[in-house]
């Protein structure tokens, strides 16, 4: 059944989930939010790539901050680029495209920070992306990109049965972490200290202690404050 407009959720959970579920859970159920020197470059990088809306480079159409959705899957958000690219042969799957003359194959190119490197988080969110044009313009996404901002280098993705097959996991337990309503304990591991939420989600003081011990402890230590 395909979920309603107002029970769509941001593809850009599916990456702070793939992170880690209670980063996830404290951006999009709590509405927590820390920005430290990553995140600001990232937020800086998407703006410059939002500046201009399309272009035309050769014989591909490029189209910026392109809205995207997905009923069957219940995602919204916003694709960095979608480029078109044309395609000649008619039994080659392609898509007409508003405005545009022709069959057209979507090509999304989701732009980050850093150099390569192996995030399956990216791939998720990219593919989520692939997902939501197949749905809005009915033809296969097969491929896409990541842009890494430092090394100024495209990384191909092929969108393949195991990342689909993840993606939509992904989707299910997305879903499922906001529909609970709350977030889950933390684990620390070497991500944490990468986190911009690090200081928010305090994960090493919480995981090595239970709830109720660091409540009694909190507690005690404002009672020797005193007034």
């Amino acid at each position: 059944m395909p979920f309603s407009e107002d029970d769509l959720l941001p593809i850009s959970a599916l990456q702070h989930l793939e992170y880690c579920p209670r980063r996830c859970a404290l951006i999009h159920i709590e509405g927590l939010w820390s920005e430290n020197a990553q995140t600001a470059e990232g937020r800086l990088l998407h703006q410059r790539v939002h500046a201009v809306a399309a272009e035309t480079i050769g014989n591909v159409r490029s189209v910026r901050g392109l809205r995207l959705a997905s009923r069957r899957l219940g995602l919204f958000g916003v694709a960095d680029v979608v480029e078109f690219h044309p395609v000649d042969d008619p039994a080659e799957p392609a898509a007409v495209v508003p405005g545009l003359a022709g069959r057209w194959r979507p090509y999304p190119v989701e732009y980050k920070r850093g150099r390569r490197k192996p995030e399956i988080s990216y791939l998720v969110q990219l593919c989520a992306q692939a997902l939501c044009l197949e749905e809005m313009l009915q033809t296969a996404v097969p491929a896409g990109a990541l842009y890494h901002g430092k090394s100024r280098r495209r990384q191909p993705v092929d969108f393949g049965a195991a990342l689909r097959a993840r993606t939509e996991e992904r989707v299910g337990q997305l879903h499922a972490l906001i529909a609970a309503g709350h977030p889950p304990p933390p684990r620390y591991g070497p991500k944490c200290k990468f986190c911009s939420l690090a200081e928010t989600c305090v994960p090493k003081l919480l995981a090595s202690r239970s709830a109720r011990g660091y409540l009694t402890q909190a507690i005690q230590s404002l009672l020797k404050e005193g007034p």
